[in-house]
């Protein structure tokens, strides 16, 4: 078949134009907000409790912005300690002792210490917590805070190195948390008036319109010291249209944009565009516990129906990569192949009977990704019926427990250790496999999930805004670099 982009975009990129050709003739606001930035969200973040979210800004926001974590990623994605100043494996790589940093405090002036640290991880360990990267703890048997500044944690086996999830997980006071039985833990007091240890503090919450943090100038200046900002507001704007006419207008400092706006925006001269690599991967994931997708068969005429080359053409612009597996190149063995590509191959698998399911996604827009989807289908016999809900009612019906779901188009947030892998087989009703590489297997052979495309990210950035990098540790990975140049 043609790879035609959707015949809706065009009509909407014109009312665009006309729209942002209006707002760039008024005044612009950037310049009255001086050392305050405003970034795009296009969902609410769920929260900034690192136990609970996985929202990938909100787990940004946590390790960038309000929280700090043990360890993080350089450019090059090698670890490089954070709240940890130095660290030391034992002989057979089973015990590392760390080391930390003794002057940092929680924004209520209590010292963060290694019974925090203790605390986080027995937290995160613990099931009935249900922190969303549980499993990639199996391996850790014990953690001994020794004083305020030492800590040691003991694995069950030799370890590689440092783990993935210690750059992941943000740090939490034990202070304020502790008495919080795990069971409990969505309804913390803390989630609603978070007190953090990071570079920047909380201000406010306005539900699905805003987060305000500001500076804070105590941060130490042995883990990077005090941001350059003052401010730093996300603010939650889900429609694509306005969100464009805000950052073309100068009410937003930064915004996702759709790839098919991005040479329209490189137009404007007080704006800039950033493409880069994302640890973010758009897959259908089914539902093993109802048909049809309970029939092996059924899935794999889906796979064989849906051209991703296509999709990253058609819906994207290119700014994306067709997915062979649960990891972008150069990060994954690039000579894993994309999955091929045969509806003739998948009609026979279809069977006689007319296929019919509701294929759930978020957002209120066009939806291109998933008429794509439900064109290519169709050509099969396939017939998906699409259903746009917003975000927490999809998170409802997807993740909690009676998974009231037969298909999703979701966007999975990765991680180098694949420790995302686990929660979603476990979505799609499989038991999970305790190892990584029988894991990728069980992807691979029973396809809980198809792995679509792997996105790249595309920011239109107003050149006041100064500092900015984005790359696959994400969009916030330099936040405290930023920096405002109104001149």
């Amino acid at each position: 078949p043609s790879r035609p982009a959707p015949l809706l975009l065009l009509d909407v990129f014109r009312a665009l134009i006309g729209l942002a050709l209006c707002l760039t003739a008024c005044a612009p606001t950037a310049g009255r907000r001086g050392n305050t930035v405003i970034l795009a969200s296009g969902a609410d973040l769920q929260g900034v409790n690192p136990l609970l979210t996985t929202h990938p800004l909100a787990r940004q926001v946590q390790r960038y912005a309000l929280l700090v974590t043990l360890f993080r990623y350089d450019s090059l994605l090698h670890p490089e300690p954070y709240l940890v100043r130095s660290w030391e494996w034992s002989a057979d790589s089973t015990e590392l002792t760390l080391l930390l940093h003794s002057e940092l405090r929680w924004h209520d002036r209590v010292r963060t210490t290694a019974y925090d640290v203790a605390w986080t991880l027995d937290a995160a360990r613990d099931p009935a917590t249900g922190y969303p990267r549980q499993s990639e703890l199996a391996s850790l048997r014990e953690v001994e805070p020794f004083d305020d500044t030492t800590v040691v944690l003991r694995f069950g086996g030799a370890q590689e190195g440092i783990p993935d999830v210690l750059t992941d997980l943000a740090i939490l006071p034990e202070h304020l948390l502790g008495g919080v039985p795990p069971a409990e833990m969505r309804q913390a007091p803390w989630n609603r008036q978070p007190v953090g240890n990071g570079p920047f503090r909380f201000v406010a919450y306005q539900p699905n319109r805003r987060w305000i943090f500001e500076a804070n100038p105590e941060f130490p200046p042995e883990m990077g010291g005090p941001p350059l900002l003052r401010r730093f507001v996300i603010a939650v704007v889900d429609e694509p249209t306005t969100k464009l006419a805000a950052l073309t207008s100068g009410e937003l400092d930064l915004a996702g944009i759709h790839p098919g706006h991005a040479n329209f925006v490189r137009r404007d001269p007080r704006l800039r565009v950033l493409d880069y690599p994302l640890l973010f991967t758009y897959a259908l994931v089914f539902n093993l516990r109802r048909p049809p997708f309970d029939s092996l068969p059924i899935r794999r005429a889906l796979s064989l129906a849906i051209d991703r080359h296509s999709i990253v053409e058609g819906a994207l612009f290119g700014f994306g990569t067709p997915a062979a597996g649960p990891l972008p190149p150069p990060l994954a063995d690039t000579a894993d192949p994309v999955p091929l590509f045969a509806p003739g191959r998948a009609i026979p698998l279809v069977g006689d009977g007319p296929l019919r399911f509701e294929l759930l996604t978020v957002g209120s827009g066009e939806a291109a990704l998933e008429q794509m989807i439900q064109a290519q289908l169709a050509l099969v016999g396939i017939r998906a019926e699409i259903r746009q809900i917003e975000l927490s009612t999809f998170l409802d019906r997807v993740e909690g427990p009676s998974h009231d779901f037969q298909a999703a188009v979701m966007g999975v947030s990765g991680n180098l250790g694949l420790g995302h892998l686990a929660p979603l087989a476990a979505l799609s009703g499989l038991r999970p496999e305790p190892d990584h590489e029988r894991l990728v297997r069980l992807f691979a052979d029973s396809l809980p999930a198809l792995f679509l495309y792997h996105a790249r990210g595309v920011q239109g950035i107003n050149r006041r805004v100064k500092g900015v990098r984005m790359d696959l540790r994400g969009e916030l990975a330099t936040l405290s670099q930023w920096r405002v140049d109104d001149r």
